[in-house]
């Protein structure tokens, strides 16, 4: 009899918590997908670190730096020398050798002899690094230690020859790839606490928080019947403490949290750049009912110089005057009325239907705000 009271309370249980999931779901806006807590949030002091590092592309068909560039002969000559060849700088006359700059991300967890990618940029006016190798190069971090070491043929991903005068080139050719280019020979440690974990939201929101919180909550009280463990801090991270079950095993904790599903909230927001003319509308941007007329006046002047002749036999000269024309067009003008719309899509059309271009929907939008009738953050880039 206790052992049915026990599976029929787990039961319910369950049900109930599949019963509020379901009601946050439907609580939160459709437009919005369900992603996991993983895809929208990272654990607090798990991060990426840069690599850099100075080095030589050798092997280049003479298309490396010119003899002018000395860094690159004063490295060049460091390299024979440290091989026990004696040598000075201003016996260097190659143009096969290229100074470059080694870039490389760590991932967290990298440990020793994984390989990672690098990029290499040239420093000097090299013409190409097409076909050279990357000469082995070590890679520090910001605190000065060496993390990897890069080396091996490069990749510009093109060409670039030239012959006669003439030119012809595909991509870049003065930046390269080499995949797997780099060995890692030193490990950052990163300790997963036993008591508490953060989780850090990669776009802060109230809305993510407050969600992200529940949901963890909403798991593990059912499967273990504690207190709550998660609490938003604020709008970009989350405290959550680690049961005590779970603390010999944090990563089979942080798993079952990273798997949890939710809505993440979004701001009423509208990017524009104005560079590139791209316009990005989120789907809960509101506007009020305002009227818009649009219309372009284009205005034009015209200078030419003209030579007047005086007639034969005459006592006058020639004379070259300046003749100015001015030409003013303007476009009907469409005079339109916004409604209060409920959906992007129906702000889009609006515009669309007065024969907007990208270049005049940023007028519009920055207009309409000025008259307070945009009801979302305007952000321009």
């Amino acid at each position: 009899m206790k052992i049915w009271n026990r599976s029929l309370f787990v039961f319910v249980s369950i049900s109930f918590f599949l019963i509020l999931m379901n009601s946050l779901s439907i609580a939160a806006s459709y437009d919005d997908p369900i992603v996991r807590v993983e895809d929208v949030t990272r654990i607090k002091g798990i991060r990426e670190n840069q690599l850099f590092g100075f080095g030589l592309v050798i092997g280049l068909a003479g298309t490396g730096d010119s003899n002018r560039y000395e860094p690159t002969i004063q490295s060049h000559a460091n390299m024979l020398s440290n091989m026990g060849f004696e040598i000075t700088a201003d016996q260097v006359r190659s143009r096969n050798v290229a100074a470059v700059m080694v870039t490389a991300t760590l991932p967290p967890f990298a440990h020793v002899g994984d390989t990672i990618d690098v990029t290499i940029s040239s420093l000097g006016d090299a013409g190409s690094l097409q076909g050279g190798v990357l000469f082995m190069t070590p890679l520090r971090a910001a605190n000065g230690n060496i993390y990897a070491v890069a080396q091996g043929p490069v990749s510009i991903g093109g060409f670039s020859a030239s012959s006669g005068g003439s030119q012809s080139s595909q991509n870049h050719p003065t930046v390269a790839m080499i995949p797997d280019g780099a060995i890692v020979e030193r490990e950052i440690s990163y300790n997963l606490s036993n008591e508490e974990l953060y989780f850090l939201l990669d776009n802060p929101n109230f809305e993510t928080a407050r969600n992200i919180a529940l949901v963890i909550n909403r798991y593990f009280d059912v499967l273990h019947a504690k207190e709550k463990i998660a609490e938003a801090i604020d709008p970009g991270q989350i405290r959550v403490i680690v049961p005590e079950v779970y603390r010999g095993d944090v990563v089979d904790f942080v798993s079952k949290i990273n798997s949890l599903e939710i809505r993440p909230g979004l701001e009423s927001r509208i990017v524009i750049n104005e560079r590139t003319g791209t316009i990005v509308i989120g789907h809960n941007v509101r506007i009020s009912t305002v009227s818009v007329a649009h219309g372009n006046l284009t205005v034009t002047i015209t200078s030419r110089q003209e030579v007047s002749q005086p007639a034969s036999f005459s006592e006058g000269q020639t004379v070259v005057t300046e003749k100015t024309e001015i030409s003013v067009n303007e476009e009907g003008a469409h005079f339109a009325v916004i409604p209060a719309n409920n959906t992007v899509q129906d702000l889009v059309a609006a515009l669309n239907a007065i024969g907007a271009a990208p270049s005049d929907i940023i007028a519009i939008l920055q207009e309409i705000k000025a008259h307070g009738a945009l009801h979302a953050e305007l952000e321009l880039r």
